[in-house]
C-alpha cells in the first residue's frame, strides 16, 4: 500500500461534520491551530458561526469531506452517524487515503458495524474509532483525552490533529477498543456526579453548609477535579452545559447495552432517575442538573427546562 511509503502532510485539511458543543470547540481548536477546516452541521447557524472564524461551511456533508485528509465525525448518536455517512452518501465521497475519526460516542455495536462497513466498501479509507473524554472547556484549549482505535498507518496522519486536540492521545489497539475505554469512563463519571449530587442534598437537609464541606475534602482523598467542579456548579445553581445531562444518560443506556445490566446495576438505578429529570425538560442542562428532584426547591429556581 503506498499510504506507507507516503509522509503525511503536517498540518492535514480537516472536514468537520457536527458542529455541535463539543463539535464547535473542536473546529475552533483547530483553526486557532491553523488547520483548513471544512464544516457541515444539520442546521446551519452553528457552521456559520464556524465560517466566521475561518472555516469553510458547507450545506452538503458530501461536498465538505470531498477535499479532506481527516474527517472528523462528532454526531450524538450512531443513527445521526449513519444516516450522514452511510445514508446521504457521504463515506463514498471520500478521497482515497482519507482517514475517517468518528469521535462521538455512539456505542460499541455501532463502531464497530461501521468499522467492518468501511472495510468493505472503502478499504483505501482508514476507520478510526476516536471518542475524547473531556467536555467543552478542554475541546476548546485542546485538553481532551483521546481515546484512539484503528489501523496502525492512521495514526501518524491524525498525529498532528490529535496533538492539537488533545493533552493525550492513547492507542488502544483495534476499533472498538477506544469506544470500550469511553464506556468505562462515563459510567466512572455518572458515578461521581450522582455521589457529589447526593452528597449536596443531603447537606443541604443536614445543615452543612457548603464552606464547610468543601474546607472538609479540599487537599483529601476525595476531592476529585470532577467531584469539585460539578459540586460548585451545584452549589452557584449554574447548569449551562458543558456536558449534557441528556447525552450522560446515552452514555449510560450504552454501556448497559453492551454489557447488560447486571454487570452495572446501581448505574441503572441512576440512569433511570436522571431519565426521569429527561423527561421533565432537564435533558439540554449540564450533567450538574443531577442535583434536580434531590432538592424540591431547586426545581423551576431558574434553572428551567432546556428551550
Amino acid at each position: 500500500m503506498n499510504e506507507t511509503n507516503t509522509a503525511p502532510p503536517s498540518r492535514p485539511r480537516i472536514a468537520l461534520l457536527g458542529a455541535g458543543t463539543m463539535g464547535a470547540g473542536i473546529a475552533e481548536r483547530l483553526l486557532d491551530q491553523g488547520f483548513t477546516v471544512d464544516v457541515w452541521n444539520r442546521t446551519p447557524g452553528p457552521a456559520a458561526h464556524l465560517a466566521e472564524r475561518g472555516a469553510t461551511a458547507y450545506t452538503k456533508a458530501a461536498r465538505a469531506v470531498a477535499g479532506a485528509d481527516v474527517v472528523l465525525t462528532m454526531l450524538p448518536t450512531a443513527e445521526a452517524v449513519s444516516e450522514v455517512m452511510v445514508g446521504q452518501g457521504t463515506l463514498h465521497e471520500l478521497r482515497s487515503g482519507a482517514v475517517w475519526a468518528q469521535m462521538g460516542t455512539i456505542g460499541l455495536e455501532a463502531t464497530e458495524s461501521l468499522a467492518s462497513q468501511v472495510a468493505r466498501e472503502r478499504p483505501d479509507v482508514a476507520f478510526v474509532d476516536a471518542p475524547v473524554s473531556g467536555s467543552r472547556g478542554p475541546a476548546r484549549n485542546g485538553g481532551l483525552l483521546i481515546l484512539a482505535s484503528g489501523p496502525e498507518h492512521a495514526e501518524p496522519v491524525l498525529e498532528p490533529v490529535f496533538r492539537a486536540l488533545g493533552q493525550r492521545s492513547l492507542w488502544l489497539g483495534a476499533a472498538g477498543a477506544g469506544t470500550r475505554m469511553k464506556l468505562v469512563l462515563n459510567t466512572w463519571l455518572a458515578f461521581e456526579v450522582e455521589a457529589v449530587a447526593e452528597v449536596s442534598a443531603l447537606a443541604t437537609r443536614l445543615g452543612v453548609s457548603y464552606r464547610s464541606l468543601i474546607e472538609a475534602v479540599t487537599g483529601g482523598t476525595l476531592a476529585s477535579g470532577v467531584a469539585m467542579t460539578k459540586l460548585a456548579k451545584m452549589e452557584q445553581g449554574d447548569d449551562s452545559p458543558d456536558f449534557s445531562l441528556e447525552w450522560a444518560l446515552k452514555d449510560l443506556d450504552l454501556a448497559e447495552e453492551a454489557v447488560g445490566e447486571e454487570v452495572i446495576p446501581v448505574a441503572r438505578t441512576i440512569a433511570g432517575r436522571w431519565r426521569r429529570l429527561v423527561a421533565q425538560g432537564y435533558g439540554r442542562l449540564d450533567i450538574s442538573a443531577a442535583r434536580l428532584g434531590l432538592d424540591a426547591t431547586r426545581i423551576g429556581s431558574g434553572n428551567g427546562a432546556a428551550e
